[in-house]
């Protein structure tokens, strides 16, 4: 198969790299290219990812260009990675909603809608690219944050895609360490929108180990998420680390206000990575790699990637259209949930009724996400002020003007209507 990475540029892609390698001969790639339009960070990452596949032993053509058609020219899948305004930008939504005593977050709340104003366009240009060029049955992989809302522009404007993150994969691979069974024996009852997901249920061979994990190791779990050990005694389930930002959104904020943001800890950390990538010595993953975050990314991509070439019937959590299986949401709302890849899509497994306080969340975090499309493809002041006072984060009115205010300055030379 030929696979193209647009964002190939990335920091993030030798974990990817490394998972082609170990997993070579689960997912043949003849030919792989990375695009990207920062000639710096191709020419460093690259270099050494062809280092890497060539310690590897893999056989697959490696190539880097800047030129998105000819990249993705003939592709059998495209990965979309991309960070547009890079970490400067991310570094702004950390911190202007602080001015308005909100959290500062780069997919969840006011600085999540300004990454999704900046990035869906973006995508879509990208995406029309690969309707163009790739093979007419292209799968498109979006990693690029904030997933739901992307998955949903790609899904809306016609594309062959599915979403993907890293948040379900972690948690099954930490279950199947502590149970001491391999991964693929372990499933999840994960379900949610994407960075805003419980596990309401840990399958080890087909037996739901999760209330007795409760009952046994509720301070651990709780530790793990970093939320309140009755909280989840009550629900009954594992909230994602992201449901901090709301079950625990004045103490979050007050930590926020008196630590460095995580963009200038990861622009830290990229800085040390693409020395070492330069080293023309260093043909493994570095260690480092790790402090970036994304764990298990590469897993879950080729785990993906496999399930689309029929490897495996296996149900994996993806970003796909709800289509009636959370009832209070439209069809064509994106959810994240596991899903079986059958007859060339993926089919959501059934999700059983969920608890009113979950579902309520839920529903205002979906309705909060279809304003943020429409204001990110359509552009305009006033949308964007819908969708911002929309968002649980915020609701109060005068609230939500003096965000949308600082959105828009510190965003404006990303958006092309301001």
């Amino acid at each position: 198969m030929k696979l193209a990475i647009v964002g190939g540029g990335s920091t993030y892609t030798p974990e990817l790299i490394d998972g082609f390698i170990r997993l070579q001969e689960e997912l043949p790639i003849e030919e792989l290219v990375l695009v990207d339009t920062d000639p710096a960070r191709l020419d460093l990452v690259g270099g050494m990812a062809r280092r890497m596949f060539a310690r590897g032993g893999h056989p697959g053509r490696l190539t880097t260009t800047s030129d998105l058609a000819s990249g993705v020219a003939d592709a059998d899948a495209v990965l979309i990675q991309l960070r547009i305004g890079g970490q400067d930008a991310r570094e702004q939504d950390e911190s202007w909603p602080h001015d308005v005593d909100c959290i500062g977050q780069e997919t969840t709340g006011p600085g999540g809608l300004a990454k999704a104003l900046r990035t869906v366009p973006v995508v879509l240009r990208i995406a029309e690219v690969v309707r163009a060029h790739a093979k007419p049955d292209a799968w498109i992989v979006d990693f690029t944050n904030p997933v739901g809302i992307v998955t949903r522009a790609l899904l809306q404007a016609g594309h062959r895609a599915v979403g993907l993150c890293n948040v379900a994969i972690g948690f099954q691979r930490r279950f199947a360490a502590e149970a001491g069974v391999d991964a693929d024996r372990v499933t999840l009852a994960h379900v949610g929108l994407n960075h805003l997901t419980w596990e309401r249920g840990v399958f080890v061979d087909g037996v739901d180990t999760l209330p007795r994990a409760l009952e046994t190791r509720l301070g651990e779990l709780a530790e793990e998420v970093e939320l309140a050990p009755a909280l989840l005694a009550q629900l009954g389930v594992i909230p994602s680390y992201y449901l901090r930002y709301y079950y625990a959104h004045d103490e979050v904020l007050h930590e926020q206000r008196h630590a460095a943001t995580r963009a200038q800890e990861v622009r830290a950390i990229e800085q040390e990575l693409l020395g070492i990538y330069a080293d023309a010595a260093v043909d493994t993953k570095p260690e480092i790699l790790e402090k970036r975050g994304g764990a298990f990314y590469s897993e879950a991509a080729i785990e993906l990637l496999i399930a689309i070439r029929g490897g495996t019937d296996l149900p994996r959590v993806v970003n796909l259209r709800n289509d009636g299986v959370l009832p209070f949401l439209p069809d064509d709302h994106v959810i994240e949930v596991p899903a079986r890849y059958v007859g060339g899509r993926f089919v959501a497994e059934p999700v059983a009724p969920l608890p009113d306080d979950i579902s309520g969340l839920i529903g205002a975090v979906a309705g909060y996400e279809r304003l943020a499309l429409d204001a990110a493809v359509q552009g305009g002041r006033d949308r964007v002020l819908r969708a911002m006072r929309a968002h649980p984060l915020v609701l109060q009115h005068d609230r939500a003007e003096r965000l949308t205010d600082l959105l828009l300055t510190a965003n404006s030379r990303f958006l092309e209507w301001v």
